[in-house]
């Protein structure tokens, strides 16, 4: 029996998509990807689990690599907005891009979001080599807000010589390296993380060290004010 989605998908709009039956598509891959990875997901799988039939999915999605494009599209999506949230309270574009730094550390280092981001980003990751087509619009996605920084601080002259999205992708590089390290590991020090990577990246951007070191001390000035054993 067809499910109230594939009513929905066949009613008055029958040649057109029904975002109510992407988005159940979609949540229903995105769940199959986390517990069992790309390479376990099936468009048999996700019917299943959406309760759709295959003619509402292919209204929606043309290939199970379309679809895999989406789940981590929408990801990226979700990931971009919290960045942009810590972002928007920078006084300028370099603090904007310690703030992008500091939100990439949390997927290795805060409790309240890693478990979930975790497994998602390493699957993205694994598919930059396999599929980077698929991987290629979310992976973009996520490294515009800081693009945007890039640029802009080039224009005021808070950076020199910088390449936006060539720098982006450097810094995502580095950054990326010690995620992975600290997943593998569990033994690093977000501090001295940071510290490593704020003192690289923005040398690399041209920033004067005078300022890097401003940043640095003002964040340690933060940490030992919040707390709670005063130390």
């Amino acid at each position: 029996m067809d499910s109230p989605l594939d009513d929905a998908a066949r009613s008055g709009r029958r040649l057109n998509p029904d975002p109510r039956v992407r988005k159940a598509i979609v949540a229903a891959a995105t769940e199959a990807v986390r517990e069992d990875g790309v390479r376990g997901l099936s468009v048999a799988q996700v019917l299943a689990r959406a309760g759709i039939g295959t003619r509402a999915f292919y209204r929606h999605f043309d290939s199970k690599d379309q679809l895999v494009s989406a789940v981590f599209l929408d990801m990226a999506r979700a990931e971009t907005r919290r960045l942009r949230k810590r972002m928007a309270t920078s006084a300028d574009p370099v603090l904007a891009v310690v703030a992008w730094i500091d939100g990439r550390l949390d997927l290795a280092f805060s409790d309240e979001i890693k478990s979930d981001l975790r497994q998602m980003s390493l699957e993205a990751q694994s598919q930059m080599f396999a599929s980077p087509e698929v991987i290629g619009d979310a992976y973009a996605a996520i490294l515009t807000p800081l693009v945007e920084q890039l640029e802009r601080g080039a224009q005021q002259g808070c950076f020199t010589d910088v390449e936006p999205a060539a720098h982006a992708l450097s810094i995502q590089g580095v950054l990326w390296s010690s995620v992975e390290r600290q997943w593998a590991t569990g033994d690093c020090d977000r501090e001295q993380v940071r510290r490593a990577v704020l003192q690289f990246c923005l040398r690399g951007l041209g920033v004067a060290q005078a300022s890097i070191a401003g940043v640095l001390a003002e964040n340690t000035t933060h940490l030992a004010a919040t707390r709670p054993d005063g130390q």
